[in-house]
């Protein structure tokens, strides 16, 4: 029993990771699967979905690293946040979970802060009311669907739907805990103040484990659809953004991460639970135990180039536009870029937030375009790490950075720019699937903590320094458009 499996249940897939006893990946497998969006704004997905496609990446990636079951040591679970499961007094789910990017919660999101007051509900939960977080869908279902909410009898996440089918034992950990707004960020528990204020029945939550902590084991008709061996433990794991901090190393306090994906996040790690007073950056609890983080969410971050990509220069590689973007200067002649194509959640949390191209001359050609969208991401990120610091977040160090959107060159340097500080690759590519299986090495004992096993396998392995370009003026011109335009998004969103 030399590896761990590390296992990340996704909103298009569910990926699972073999490691061996010196960090290194030796195997994946990797099962993907949709969602649905039977109205605007809606976004919900089968959880059934989820365990088919884990029992076939876990079969993948073990047979791939050409072992037996018997060769892992332990499992780590990682995957979406703030998704809801509402199970009935079977464990079977009463309806499609509703996903962490379903905006129908609005009307909630303002039920919450009127029960609780904003200013206390971000003083104990370390957030504002936002719709993408799991208790204004719970609202929304004892609101909408009264009769089926009456029958339900447990809430999980996504990922601890996996974790019963795979142990039988209702359990989530503190980091996903933290993110469905229900949880008391200091404590690390949750909230009994925010269940009473929304009325809502402790006894249909599960007990929160700190990350590295064993919450169950392989059931024997688990080891039977996947191959493990029953017995095998399952540790607690951690929200996708905690789990790829794990993997990248951003554990000590004052390390930050940047990952660079479909959306765009900046995670900085704490050892007190920060948070921003008006809630405008998310403050949660980390994966690994004594640690709390800060984090900024941008919805769109490479999803707006490969909408870009997609919809004004289909067929063309992203290669070859980003070498286009390089032969303009930074700033791109006066043009922004706002990347609020699916509203925003870090700094505006606002879902009626759209995007726009400002500026545009004759003179602008596709090249400047692409350099506005990669400029207008990192102006967007560079945002998120104001509040940060603004929240008590220490000097920027080094930034690690992961997710497709880094293997660019050139948005890796105007990242470096923009953020003005290193941004550093490291040997770990497999995300918040290998900072899963890191926190299952802890469990199975190989290490004593989760900083000690990240400082054992995770190493340092490419550097971008910020240049001499001065991105001060074109970011403050950006910062000033959300302000000048929302009134105009709220009136295109109503239709007017």
């Amino acid at each position: 029993m030399n590896h761990t499996l590390g296992i990340d249940v996704s909103t298009t897939a569910t990926k699972a990771v073999v490691i061996d006893n010196d960090g290194a990946v030796v195997a994946t497998g990797s099962t993907e699967y949709g969602y649905e969006t039977p109205r605007a704004l809606w976004s919900e997905q089968s959880p059934d979905l989820w365990t088919e496609a884990t029992t076939a990446a876990i079969r993948t990636a073990v047979a791939s690293a050409g072992l037996s079951g018997d060769a892992i040591a332990a499992v780590g679970l990682t995957g979406q946040m703030h998704g809801l499961v509402l199970l009935d007094a079977s464990d079977r789910p009463l309806r499609p979970a509703i996903l962490w990017n379903d905006q129908r919660t609005q009307v909630e999101c303002d039920e919450i802060r009127s029960r609780v007051g904003k200013a206390r509900l971000v003083q104990i939960t370390g957030n504002d009311a936002l719709t993408g977080f799991t208790a204004s869908k719970v609202l929304w279902v004892r609101n909408h669907e009264p009769e089926l909410f009456s029958m339900a009898r447990s809430i999980l996440l996504p990922k601890d739907f996996v974790r019963l089918f795979l142990t039988g034992d209702h359990a989530t950990d503190r980091a996903g805990g933290s993110g469905t707004q229900l949880f008391d960020l200091a404590a690390r528990s949750w909230s009994t103040e925010i269940l009473d204020l929304l009325d809502l029945d402790p006894a249909l939550l599960p007990p929160a484990f700190e990350g590295t902590s064993v919450t169950g084991h392989i059931t024997s008709p688990a080891a039977e659809a996947t191959g493990l061996r029953a017995g095998t433990p399952v540790v607690a794991g951690g929200g996708d953004q905690a789990a790829n901090a794990i993997g990248t190393g951003v554990i000590d306090p004052g390390s930050i991460a940047l990952s660079l994906g479909t959306s765009g996040v900046v995670f900085a790690a704490t050892d007190r639970p920060d948070f921003e007073p008006e809630g405008r950056v998310h403050a949660f609890c980390h994966a690994a135990p004594d640690r709390w983080h800060m984090m900024g969410v941008m919805l769109s971050a490479a999803g707006s180039l490969r909408w870009f990509r997609d919809t004004l220069a289909p067929g063309v590689s992203f290669d070859e536009l980003v070498a286009e973007a390089n032969a303009v200067a930074a700033g791109a002649d006066g043009l922004l870029f706002l990347p609020y194509l699916t509203g925003e959640r870090t700094p505006h949390p606002d879902p009626l937030a759209r995007g726009a191209f400002i500026g545009l001359t004759i003179r602008h050609s596709r090249a400047h375009l692409t350099r506005a969208v990669l400029e207008g991401v990192a102006f967007g990120l560079r945002d998120a790490l104001d509040l940060m610091h603004a929240a008590g977040l220490g000097e920027t160090g080094e930034i690690r950075g992961s997710g497709g959107g880094t293997r660019s060159a050139l948005w890796r340097q105007i990242l470096a720019d923009v953020l003005e500080a290193d941004l550093v690759a490291v040997n770990t590519a497999e995300g918040a699937a290998y900072g899963a299986g890191v926190l299952a090495a802890v469990g199975a004992g190989w290490f004593p903590t989760a900083g000690a096993a990240a400082d054992t396998w995770v190493t340092i392995t490419d550097r971008t320094p910020p240049g001499t370009t001065d991105y001060s003026a074109p970011h403050q011109l950006y910062a000033e458009q959300y302000e000048l335009l929302r009134s105009t998004f709220a009136r295109l969103s109503a239709g007017a």
